[in-house]
């Protein structure tokens, strides 16, 4: 059976794996994406730790890697990644290919997570699943069919730049309000300290602590944390109407807190669709969801190849 090196580039970390075709995960090592060293940096972590896999599991058959947009699929180049500085114009695919000597797939890490959820989750669907990640930012893919969802010139729908309140805080995609900029883990973390200027900076998993103990601040965060997580699902749900939106990312491993009311938001504000046919379900892949979605883009890629050489 074969295996394929799997990399989950993020903008806090790098994870980087060796995943059967099956999907079982072999081997699994992460360290700081740290985008300020630079890009040449990052690919040669990735490199050695892809290696230090190699050394204990053997052979791959090539590295699919899912990372943040926007970037050509096509061609592995990467634009400009608000969460990724500096490193616009870098070429996943001639770096890690040529420094490994395989074949290299690169998709957006919402698409390719999308597609592993799709593939490997528990929630299956021969219908429409949108996966979305609410962490460092929040992304997402849609898949229809089993096909992954592309727009024009194959790029990506960028779901957490989609306007929420315009009233809302600046974001680097440069309209005021987007749902990442209100709804993703450091918009937690920014509205926190605004509110309370004399008390340090918390990221989202400590302010969801907070809240467990009945912190008035954090629980006023978590409500508005629900109000606008909810607002951005509940345009998703009016727009496309899916069978599946499948939740995953840092911020959903405190869902337990907002997760029910977000549910009972989106149904009521759904009312012109059948909101009842739509399953707003946590990822059942956790942790490697990236991991798994690297490698799944690498298998459907080599798959559309070989499928294409045969019909010619």
């Amino acid at each position: 059976m074969r295996q394929i090196g799997a990399v989950d580039i993020g903008g806090t970390k790098t994870a980087v794996g060796i995943v059967r075709e099956d999907g079982k995960i072999l081997h699994r090592s992460e360290c700081p994406t740290d985008p300020r060293l630079g890009f040449q940096s990052a690919m040669l972590r990735i490199v050695q730790m892809m290696q230090h896999g190699m050394d204990q599991c053997g052979s791959i058959a090539g590295v699919g890697i899912g990372c943040p947009g926007p970037l050509d699929p096509s061609t592995g180049v990467i634009g400009d990644v608000g969460t990724l500085p500096g490193w616009e114009g870098g070429n996943l695919v001639e770096e890690i290919g040529s420094r490994l000597g395989v074949r290299v797939a690169v998709e957006n890490d919402a698409d390719a997570a999308t597609l592993a959820e799709y593939a490997w989750g528990a929630t299956p669907t021969d219908g429409t699943l949108i996966y979305l990640t609410v962490s460092t930012g929040i992304g997402g893919g849609i898949v229809r069919g089993g096909e992954l969802y592309r727009s024009a010139r194959g790029a990506h729908p960028e779901l957490g730049h989609q306007m929420i309140d315009p009233s809302g805080p600046l974001c680097y995609c440069r309209l005021s309000g987007c749902w990442e900029s209100l709804a993703s883990g450091p918009a937690m973390g920014a509205w926190f300290h605004e509110m309370d200027p004399d008390h340090r900076l918390l990221s989202a998993a400590q302010i969801c602590e907070r809240a467990q103990s009945a912190d008035a601040l954090a629980m006023q965060c978590i409500q508005r944390e629900t109000h606008y997580l909810g607002l951005g699902l509940a345009n998703l749900v009016t727009l496309f109407v899916p069978d599946v939106i499948c939740l995953g990312g840092g911020v959903m491993q405190s869902s337990h807190l907002f997760l029910d009311d977000v549910r009972a938001l989106v149904r009521n504000l759904c009312t012109q669709v059948p909101v009842e046919d739509t399953a707003i379900t946590l990822s059942s892949l956790g942790y490697d969801t990236g991991l798994l979605g690297a490698a799944q883009a690498w298998l459907l890629r080599e798959s559309a190849s070989l499928s294409k050489k045969t019909t010619l």
